[in-house]
Parts: structure tokens; sequence; C-alpha cells
């Protein structure tokens, strides 16, 4: 699978993620409190929700729309109405850049 240059590092604030779009697909990178980057699908599993907008707290990101909650560390469903896990990348950082595998 293919490397693709996402992002600076400094674009994600610490507990923040920002979007990705590359192709026909949307993904989400996020920061955790320790300094490291994640990469899950873009959009919630319940009702293709785009989770840019959604609370980012430690390890979990919050849908926006009804309040479902991931493990965004390993894409697990932890909360109602979502049941469906979200699909993660592998990240790696070159320099200042964040890097994901699409």
């Amino acid at each position: 699978m293919p490397w693709v240059d996402a992002c600076a590092i400094d674009d994600i604030d610490e507990e923040d993620l920002i979007r990705f779009d590359h192709g026909d697909k949307t993904y989400a990178i996020y920061r955790s409190p320790d300094d490291e980057y994640f990469c899950t699908d873009g959009k919630c599993t319940h009702e293709d929700v785009h989770l840019e907008n959604g609370l980012v707290m430690e390890y979990e990101i919050e849908c926006p729309k009804h309040n479902a909650t991931f493990n965004y560390r390993t894409g697990e469903a932890m909360r109602a109405p979502a049941c469906v896990n979200l699909n993660t990348y592998a990240v790696k950082i070159e320099g200042d850049r964040v890097w994901i595998e699409v």
C-alpha cells in the first residue's frame, strides 16, 4: 500500500484531529496526549457522518451527530449507536510530516 504525505505534525493540536481527503476516501488523523499520531476512517460507521467536528478526549473520538464513541488507536466502537469498528491506518512521522498508509 502506498504512503501518502498527509499533513505537518503541527497541523494537529494535542488531543485533536484533522480531516484528510485522498482519492475518494476521507480519513481522520489524531494527535494523542502522548504526542503520538493515529489515523482512522474519517466517517462514523453509524450514519456516515464526518468525524472532523467530533470531540477528542484522550484516546477516543466522539461522533458529533449521535455521540457514538471510538477508540482511535484501535478503531473499536466503544459506545452505541455505533457497533461497527472504524478501519485504522498505519502512520509514520518523517521530519515534521505525518504520512499515512492508504
